[in-house]
């Protein structure tokens, strides 16, 4: 066994080289990962193939969507066995079976709303489904707010407008439902996560995070929540210790429960994040991260080339009992 990340009932052993892509296919910038009832790891990324598909042994299943999307940014898979992929560089939401047939488009591609206006989309960054259906999207990279649309797209409601007061954000980068129908959001620069009921009304904010990017649930009555929490992009604190790249796991109530430093700082080791942007779980208890190397590393390590192998999807095989 080798380096163990986590602790108590909270550990996690990295596995090199887990993902066995066909020979000349390379992944770009993992933005996000979603995991289907077969635990069938499908990988949101920014190379030639958008949706790369593995089974949970990593072994390449399928691949698709070079002709749906720009830019992946947020991605899950719905109760409904629909796969909901957030094209940050379309500004659109693109509804799919899980074989890439495109069911529903919420936006108009490459039509964006005006910056800041909390009007659909502008920059948009991931999806979430309500109990009975309904869909929230955060709008976050040119916005500050979160869309509510009926199950056929309808536009339903908007709330959220720039700020750090309760109910508004600075960049909502990730959005969850659970199955009481409350709705998390990642409001990555006011580093924290708000709690709202379904049609938007404030109820709670966590914060002891730092620039909280992926978000993740599992399911059930009793969920744990997985945050991935990016590190410092400024010159003053860099350098700081215990401020990230690093994996957080909540409570329902949004407890700490347990946390995964990378081994020596930032980096791309398979003990080592860099920017942890998607997140999934699978029945095991197995942890995938997805990680947006490039984007990061300038500001992580300035005057350093990127590395040709961005290592961005990472697996994390539980030793500990995570329920």
């Amino acid at each position: 066994m080798g380096a163990i990340l986590g602790e108590g009932r909270f550990r996690y052993e990295p596995v090199p080289g887990w993902a066995k892509l066909p020979p000349g296919m390379r992944l770009g910038e993992v933005a996000g990962i979603a995991i289907d009832r077969r635990d069938r790891v499908f990988v949101f990324n920014r190379g030639p193939d958008p949706m790369v598909v593995l089974d949970r042994d990593g072994n390449f299943l399928s691949s698709w969507g070079r002709d749906l999307f720009r830019r992946a940014h947020g991605v899950h898979i719905g109760p409904d066995d629909a796969i909901y992929c957030t094209d940050e560089g379309s500004h659109s939401v693109c509804k799919c079976t899980l074989d890439g047939r495109l069911l529903m488009r919420i936006g108009v591609p490459d039509r964006p709303a005006r910056a800041m206006s909390c009007k659909p989309f502008n920059r948009c960054t991931h999806t979430a489904l309500a109990p009975n259906g309904d869909i929230y999207v955060t709008d976050g990279y040119g916005n500050a707010a979160v869309h509510k649309f009926a199950p056929d797209g309808r536009w339903l409601r908007t709330w959220g407008s720039p700020g750090s007061d309760p109910g508004q954000f600075n960049l909502p980068h990730n959005i969850h439902c659970d199955a009481d129908g409350l709705v998390y959001v990642a409001d990555r620069e006011n580093h924290r996560i708000q709690v709202f009921d379904g049609e938007g009304r404030h109820v709670a904010q966590w914060h002891d995070l730092h620039r909280p990017s992926a978000l993740f649930m599992t399911p059930g009555p009793c969920p744990l929540c997985y945050v991935g929490e990016i590190g410092p992009y400024l010159a003053v604190n860099r350098d700081t210790p215990n401020l990230g790249p690093r994996i957080s796991i909540l409570s329902a109530d949004g407890r700490r429960v347990g946390r995964l430093e990378g081994i020596d700082g930032p980096g791309t080791g398979p003990a080592q994040f860099t920017s942890p942007h998607g997140i999934a779980v699978d029945s095991l208890g197995d942890l995938y991260v997805g990680e947006v190397t490039a984007s990061a590393w300038p500001s992580l390590f300035p005057g350093r080339p990127v590395p040709e192998d961005l290592n961005a999807l990472k697996k994390f095989r539980r030793v500990g009992e995570t329920r």
